[in-house]
């Protein structure tokens, strides 16, 4: 077979030049991938194309003299935590870029979603309905609320919960409509808002994967009655931890603010069965210098993501998802459906990838209602749902992925292509 050889040598690029030199240092010249026969993939015992893995995670390192001088400021003034000045600062930019009147900061954002469903849900009543197509631990969280999921299916088109997809498993008993905005892209947030409002029931947006984005020229962080971010080290801000809600209902920020911190209102008196919370001085430093560096690590992204689409179209039987430019995106996450023109499973395919150190993983599968759960969930019949658990994976993306490392992992995947037939019989 003739060798394959995947690298084209280019200009830098910003996504390169910003990239670690570690993460440029590959086995061979940056995006080369010296495959010359199907012996020779690490699966099989061949040396693997990144000696140093390339993830889905995020991973953005803002500049640390920048985080330092944040630092600096609470240092000085021997404040750590409890609502610092760091933490006021950050849930006011936050606030204002999200054009919401609130921002409240916490720990991670589990905790913000947890309390938000606690101060939202309707008294008396229990089902939170969501998409059974997200995130594998949501269903968890609408447990430690004390709720119960009620799983729904998502639009084909988004991957989303939508308002047709929702409406008929609203009833007397949800307390809550949990609304998830997708990894790549947004849901129908103003359909959903016209449903909540017609049923009555209360609309919260997870919108961890959607922070910089907007839906119909307006930003995620000013829908429903109130949306959740993470700061975690894999999302957009990276706080190395953390988490936020904005809102613009005054009663809802006053009660969270006093829920993240204990149920205190004033000095040792507990009005409400709180817990602690609260985000401190650091992970506040963190997310603002990453804040400060947010449209220059867009570029970045667009950079990738470009490549992507350059390089994924030569390939049959793989589809990249394409965020809607026409909105404002932060081009951050990479997905691709498998078609049927593909000759491999999926599961083949991760582990071909994972083992040369492309670390893709694979769209929220399995889909929550096909997990055991210790805990009561309701969950009819999910067809579309079950089908497009399985089309989908996650490619590497952030802040260590040059586009060398890019054309690197679309090379790799035209490799396997090429060789399917080559491929399936030495697995056999």
């Amino acid at each position: 077979m003739p060798l394959l050889t995947l690298h084209q040598p280019n200009p830098p690029s910003p996504a390169t030049r910003h990239a670690p030199a570690s993460a440029r240092g590959r086995a061979g010249s940056p995006g080369s991938t010296p495959k010359a026969r199907v012996e020779g993939l690490a699966c099989f015992g061949g040396t693997p194309c990144f000696d140093r893995p390339v993830s889905t995670s995020n991973l953005v390192r803002p500049d640390v003299e920048r985080f330092l001088a944040y630092s600096k400021r609470f240092h000085e003034a021997r404040r750590y935590t409890n609502d610092g000045p760091l933490v006021k600062e950050l849930e006011t930019r936050l606030a204002r870029f999200h054009g919401s009147r609130h921002c409240i900061a916490t720990s991670n954002g589990f905790w913000a979603l947890v309390l938000a469903m606690r101060c939202m849900a309707r008294p008396a009543r229990e089902e939170v309905v969501m998409p059974s197509l997200t995130y594998r631990r949501m269903a968890d969280i609408v447990a430690w609320a004390g709720l119960v999921p009620r799983f729904c299916e998502v639009d084909a088109d988004t991957l989303a919960i939508s308002p047709a997809t929702a409406t008929e498993h609203v009833g007397d008993a949800t307390a809550l409509l949990l609304a998830v905005h997708p990894v790549v892209n947004c849901c129908d947030a103003p359909g959903l808002e016209v449903l909540a409002r017609k049923a009555g029931v209360p609309l919260l947006f997870d919108a961890v994967e959607s922070a910089y984005e907007t839906v119909g020229g307006r930003k995620v962080g000013s829908f429903g009655d109130a949306e959740c971010f993470s700061m975690h080290a894999s999302k957009l801000i990276n706080g190395f931890e953390g988490g936020y809600v904005t809102t613009s209902d005054d009663a809802l920020a006053a009660r969270l603010r006093c829920m993240r911190g204990f149920g205190f209102q004033g000095h040792d008196n507990t009005i409400e069965a709180g817990l602690n919370a609260k985000l401190n001085e650091v992970h506040a430093a963190m997310a603002l210098a990453s804040l400060d560096d947010l449209e220059d690590q867009v570029l970045r992204n667009r950079g990738r993501y470009r490549c992507y689409q350059r390089e994924l179209a030569r390939i049959p039987g793989l589809r990249l998802l394409r965020f809607d430019e026409r909105e404002q995106t932060s081009f951050k996450n990479i997905v691709v459906e498998l078609t049927p023109a593909w000759p491999l499973s999926r599961a083949r395919t991760l582990e071909i990838l994972n083992a040369e150190g492309a670390l893709a993983r694979a769209y929220y599968h399995p889909p929550l209602h096909a997990r055991p759960a210790s805990y009561r969930t309701f969950a009819e019949a999910l067809p579309l749902t079950d089908e497009l658990s399985n089309r989908f994976m996650l490619l590497p993306c952030g802040h260590h992925v040059t586009e060398d490392d890019v054309v690197t992992v679309c090379g790799l995947l035209a490799f396997v292509r090429r060789h399917a037939g080559a491929i399936r019989s030495r697995l056999a």
